[in-house]
């Protein structure tokens, strides 16, 4: 599986947003670790965060447990595979992250583990939106990765679950271009809250990378 800058960037956003908290998170859940990126991160900033990863690809799965273990955070983060929503968790979470399958009613690629990672058959976002309700702490958070593209719809599920949207990040390749990913950050207090927007390029006009990009990231790249 290939580590995409737009996961990246979520990852760095969602460590500092945690680590930013008053209030501190504990216990995580990360839906569809694939590579165990996003909970690498998080786990690099946080140093009270006890992750579970869960993956539903066998391949990934192994992957995931490899770079982890190879990690100096391996004793704080544990991936399980399966589907998570044949998962019944003893206990709730301060935390869940996601970057989710994109994609519903979509062309589909000829590899299944690219269909598993990018189509959302296995896990719809409606599905996903579900299973945070269900696992969330009341005082916990959420943090999910989505496309542009799917906006409005995703605004749609939101209200429809009873979530509530605290911080969107719209991202774009570039300050020429228009924005192709949404980073939410949400919490299952479903009353209308003021949402909090920002965004964020990837590169300048110089096709430089961002003081925005490289402050999240520097930590996280050998050379930026």
């Amino acid at each position: 599986m290939k580590v995409t800058t737009d996961a990246c960037l979520f990852g760095a956003w969602v460590a500092e947003e945690v680590r930013s908290q008053e209030s501190g998170v504990r216990s995580s859940l990360d839906i569809g670790t694939g590579t165990g990126l996003l909970s690498l991160m998080l786990a690099q900033k946080n140093h009270d965060a006890l992750i579970i990863g869960v993956e539903i690809d066998e391949d990934a799965e192994k992957q995931a447990k490899e770079n982890i273990n190879s990690s100096p955070w391996k004793d704080r983060i544990n991936v399980i595979e399966g589907d998570v929503k044949n998962y019944n968790f003893p206990e709730k979470f301060d935390l869940i992250i996601s970057n989710p399958p994109f994609y519903e009613n979509e062309i589909r690629s000829a590899t299944d583990s690219k269909n598993v990672a990018h189509h959302s058959k296995d896990l719809t976002l409606k599905e996903l939106l579900a299973i945070i309700k269900n696992y969330l702490n009341e005082t916990g958070s959420f943090f999910l990765l989505l496309p542009y593209k799917r906006d409005e719809e995703i605004k749609k599920l939101f209200k429809d679950h009873e979530l509530n949207i605290s911080k969107i990040l719209f991202v774009r390749h570039s300050v020429k271009h228009d924005y192709f990913r949404i980073f939410i950050k949400g919490s299952l207090n479903a009353e209308e809250k003021k949402t909090e927007f920002d965004e964020l390029s990837i590169w300048d006009d110089k096709k430089q990378y961002t003081n925005e990009f490289v402050t999240l990231l520097k930590d996280y790249y050998l050379h930026l």
